[in-house]
């Protein structure tokens, strides 16, 4: 992809001092940009469905990361309790919430991710989460489990929805640059407008960066943008378009020895890469009943995704869908009460294909797969409060799938298989004052296997069906989230049940068919927290804490080991000293034990303890400048990890380095710096 020359000579401080020297302007922009500002935050829509949740649910205002140069939904998510997420390189992060997706070392598995209500996940409900653009989002919404149930979301981590704004809830222009180390560069021009007949926002992003190790440069440009018309009293259509250009070269894994000693290496063996280009359009009409919303709409993906790796991979993949929820609210007996319904259809079909990797470029083939998929998830909701304060909750979500393998590459390993399940919740939400809440809940959740589990290759074959069941979990859940004096807080404890959650195993003829395949009993359970406290009006601290203690239960292979990848303690920490006008920001990231590697628990990761530090100054009303510097101490450490069955460690006694290659370190210390101006 092509960037305009001119965009890599424009120094930030050049363009600050350009844009702080029209006074006239400014003072135009003044007022508009108060209203913005306080608009913007945390629509009161977003905050309600977050109090009417018996359950872990946060939302995450722009304000959060908008001084960041937020790449991934890694830096943007933070401080969201329970989100482990932790880079691999470049816009590759490994997202779990819960534990989810735990054995798988790339992508994304177990999570629901939606972009204005709609899934961004194909068919088969796999993801990539780098087609979410955090530059663009006005607020990202997490919801943790079973609490999905609204938005279709079954599986054990939930799901995440990333809103846009429109041309009312962010009129006017506004344009961004930032960048740093790595030579990395990223633009934003964004502009809305609203009238009483309707309104249109639309967004154009670019980023381009060497990356912090060898092999690891990307590339992308992005368009977001939607046309929202009145219908008549009431009654409002939504027309929403992504455009995603990306490409990223993987600099893969490193040993633990390389970590440590030449975290800069990266991989150039087969010149991996990972390159999409995708385009989603969808609509969405809401009439207001008076009492109630119905909602309906329709949407289209279609992705191109070109993945050299050990082969290439090369996929073309359509995906349509409807949907459509009723939101209703009123009396029982004196009694108030709520309904929700609503469903969701997602079809798709992949044209699988794989070539002999000769230096990035397609050699012989090996694989050709036509692959079908639909899911439709089904659901309702009933509240009740019987008492004040008090909301009594029941609902479920009904899952049914459908995937077939047309394999033509070897007809015999074709295959299909169809899933029906359905997954319960029930719950309280007990409020004896304003700001505090306190709920539980209990719930089933259901997580079905997508191609990539449905399909694998074994030793020295070609890839075929694989009979690979669901995973089901039954989870438990209590907690508190409020405000008091100077506290803020949102704080959850957990347990899941979970059978046949898709792990890792060694192959066993007659039992255990595939490297991913269902284990028997294995529980997750733990702690989400989040915790802020504003000590004075010049200086605030938050800081968000996760316990996680996930593990086997008498497994065949492993008995009771603990899980791999993520650690059992991970905190982090943020001291805002000073105003909206300026401020600074130091940060902490701290895991004081790593991970286990493996699943036979033969080796531990170890921990780490970074410093950043972050600042703004807003030099002219609606221009802000930011600093966003990391890892200054430059610490080398394992941040993700790709298990492995069995770690394989460096034999010292000689010169070679044996060691598992599943090691990604954390980011070097780097420092960025931008501008943003709204008017």
């Amino acid at each position: 992809m092509m960037f305009p020359s001119v965009a890599r000579g424009v120094s930030l401080c050049v363009l600050a001092a350009v844009l702080y020297a029209v006074p006239a302007f400014a003072e135009e922009a003044e007022d508009r940009t108060r209203i913005i500002v306080t608009a913007s935050p945390l629509p009161e829509a977003a905050a309600a469905q977050v109090r009417r949740t018996p359950g872990g649910v946060d939302v995450v205002p722009a304000d959060d990361f908008e001084d960041k140069v937020a790449v991934s939904l890694r830096d943007a998510l933070a401080f969201s309790p329970g989100v482990y997420t932790q880079p691999r390189f470049g816009q590759e992060v490994r997202i779990s919430i819960r534990g989810s997706g735990l054995s798988r070392g790339y992508h994304m598995r177990g999570l629901t991710l939606l972009q204005d209500g709609v899934p961004i996940n194909l068919a088969d409900d796999n993801g990539d989460f780098q087609e979410l653009d955090p530059q663009v989002f006005q607020q990202i919404e997490v919801y943790r489990g079973a609490n999905a149930l609204r938005l279709g979301g079954s599986t054990l981590g939930g799901a995440i929805n990333a809103v846009t704004p429109t041309g009312r809830t962010a009129p006017g222009a506004e344009l961004r640059i930032d960048g740093g180390s790595f030579d990395t560069l990223r633009t934003k021009a964004a502009y809305g407008t609203a009238d009483a007949r309707g309104d249109a926002w639309a967004a154009i992003t670019t980023d381009r960066s060497d990356g912090d190790r060898d092999h690891g440069r990307r590339r992308s440009l992005r368009f977001n943008g939607n046309v929202g018309l009145v219908l008549g009293e009431g009654a409002e259509t939504r027309f929403t378009a992504s455009v995603n250009h990306i490409r990223q070269k993987l600099s893969g894994a490193l040993s633990e020895r390389n970590v440590e000693t030449n975290p800069t290496r990266g991989n150039f063996t087969g010149n991996q890469a990972r390159d999409i280009d995708s385009i989603r359009l969808q609509n969405r009409t809401t009439v207001d009943l008076g009492s109630g919303t119905l909602a309906f709409g329709a949407f289209y993906n279609a992705k191109q995704l070109y993945h050299p790796i050990y082969q290439v991979i090369d996929q073309n993949s359509s995906d349509g869908g409807v949907f459509a929820t009723l939101d209703w609210a009123g009396e029982w007996g004196g009694m108030p009460v709520a309904l929700a319904v609503g469903s969701q259809a997602r079809f798709g079909r992949t044209i699988a294909k794989q070539f002999v990797n000769i230096g990035g470029r397609r050699g012989a083939p090996t694989a050709y797969a036509v692959q079908k998929a639909q899911t439709i998830n089904s659901y309702g909701e009933a509240r009740i409060a019987p008492l004040p304060g008090l909301w009594l909750v029941a609902g479920g979500v009904h899952t049914h799938g459908e995937r077939w393998i047309d394999n033509r590459f070897a007809p015999a390993r074709s295959g299909d298989a169809d899933f029906d399940r359905f997954a319960p919740k029930f719950g309280l939400l007990y409020e004896p004052a304003a700001a505090v809440q306190f709920y539980a809940n209990y719930s089933r959740s259901v997580e079905l296997p997508g191609f990539a589990e449905l399909s694998q290759a074994p030793a020295g074959g070609a890839p075929g069906f694989t009979p690979v069941d669901a995973q089901r979990a039954w989870t438990a859940e209590v907690g508190t989230r409020g405000t008091l004096g100077i506290a803020r807080w949102d704080v959850s404890l957990y347990r899941a049940d979970l059978r046949g959650e898709m792990l890792q195993y060694s192959v066993v003829p007659g039992t255990i068919p595939a490297a991913t395949f269902n284990a028997g009993k294995t529980r997750h359970q733990g702690i989400e927290a989040g915790l802020e406290i504003a000590f004075a009006p010049w200086a605030t601290l938050r800081q968000a804490y996760q316990y996680s203690d996930f593990r086997f239960r008498d497994d065949s292979q492993f008995g009771n080991n603990r899980l791999p990848v993520v650690p059992r303690h991970f905190y982090r920490a943020e001291l805002r000293l000073g105003s909206d006008r300026i401020s600074l920001s130091p940060v902490v990231e701290w895991l004081p034990q790593g991970a286990w590697v493996d699943y036979a628990n033969t080796k531990r990761a170890g921990g780490y303890a970074t410093i950043g530090l972050g600042a703004q100054a807003r030099v002219r009303p609606g221009v802000t400048l930011f600093v966003d510097a990391r890892n200054l101490t430059q610490e080398r450490a394992a941040g993700d990890i790709g298990a492995v069955v069995r770690y394989v460690p460096d034999d010292a006694a000689t010169a070679a380095d044996e060691g598992s290659a599943v090691f990604y370190p954390i980011e070097r210390r780097a420092i960025y710096g931008g501008v943003r101006a709204r008017f």
